[in-house]
């Protein structure tokens, strides 16, 4: 006895009748296709437009995933060694117009604290080192973590500014970010070293060039001032020691405003030759997201078509490429 309701129409996305034992042939043509040991033709509708991945698409996908991870090694090192240099000629031309701004304004800083009280954010900043036998004309900034070295040399924020009375150091990268402290180590006795600060212009000579291990300098007397250059040594982006150039005061001193914190406030990341480990979660969080990015697109490619994965996925992985190779050179020496 068939269906009363056999007569009704059959929606199109309605699965196809089965053919009943003993009423001819089945309505489908072939056997039904079946994916690891399941019926497509067994299984509901959302089962039946769930996409599979045979075995030449997952070695597509695999291969993609490889490709597009070399590629991300290949940005990192183009990104640290050229797009580098690009940013810091950057962030140098920005940090140089809002220092002319604030020395026209008298509000440069003159000390560890602000006039508000509270102590000079990292990246501030605070003078202008030129070095005419190197060609060095560059804006040192508050700070000496990898981060802030990316954008200029460091101020190490426990000692005086440059012109001071004291010690002032100063750290600066050797290769990578415009590397401004890659030749420090060609300075002869005698070399002029002029700084800029909102105290006015201080004169320095240099006196030594000493590498780890070398003698420290005797202390100062009182009311004299040294500037200290500090940058790595060794092959380009493999450094293996530390260089400093000492320069003494040959100008007058300015007054040094008291001092709020001292060596032992600075944090690790802040020392000679140290990472910044503060950008870890940024970092796996940009590599997890890229990891998502790049499986989506291996899928879409194969669904969607590779045309239009492409265009949407270009931009897309480059954007969160760039962004974690850029956290990660934060994990790098503050001297690279």
């Amino acid at each position: 006895m068939t269906s009363s309701t056999s007569w009704l129409p059959r929606p199109s996305w309605w699965p196809p009748r089965r053919a009943e034992p003993g009423r001819g042939r089945s309505r489908t043509r072939g056997p039904a296709r079946t994916v690891s040991g399941w019926s497509r033709e067994s299984a509901g509708p959302a089962a039946r437009a769930i996409p599979t991945l045979g075995e030449p698409d997952r070695w597509r996908f695999g291969g993609s995933a490889v490709v597009v991870a070399g590629l991300l090694l290949v940005g990192f090192a183009l990104q640290f060694t050229g797009v580098s240099q690009i940013s810091y000629a950057r962030d140098q031309q920005l940090a140089l117009d809002a220092f002319r701004y604030q020395l026209a304004n008298a509000t440069a800083p003159v000390g560890q604290t602000g006039s508000d009280g509270r102590l000079v954010p990292d990246g501030t900043p605070v003078a202008i080192v030129r070095v005419p036998a190197l060609g060095l004309d560059t804006v040192v900034l508050q700070g000496t973590t990898s981060d802030v070295t990316r954008s200029g040399p460091g101020h190490r924020r426990d000692t005086p500014l440059p012109g001071q009375v004291g010690a002032s150091v100063v750290y600066g990268r050797q290769t990578a970010y415009g590397g401004p402290f890659g030749r420090i180590d060609q300075l002869r006795t005698g070399a002029v070293i002029t700084t800029t600060t909102g105290q006015g212009t201080a004169e320095y000579r240099v006196v030594d060039v000493r590498r780890s291990g070398d003698h420290v300098p005797a202390p100062l007397g009182a009311g004299d001032g040294r500037l200290t250059l500090v940058s790595g040594a060794g092959l380009p982006f493999l450094p293996d020691s530390i260089v400093r150039v000492d320069a003494e005061l040959v100008s007058k001193a300015a007054v040094t405003p008291t001092p709020a914190i001292g060596y032992s406030s600075l944090a690790p990341e802040e020392l000679t030759m140290a990472g910044d480990g503060s950008v870890w979660p940024f970092l796996v969080l940009g590599l997890v997201v890229l990891a998502a990015m790049v499986a989506l697109f291996a899928v879409g490619m194969r669904f969607w078509g590779r045309r239009q994965t492409l265009v949407v996925a270009v931009p897309v992985v480059l954007a969160i490429g760039l962004s974690a190779a850029s956290q990660l050179t934060v994990l790098l020496p503050n001297l690279m």
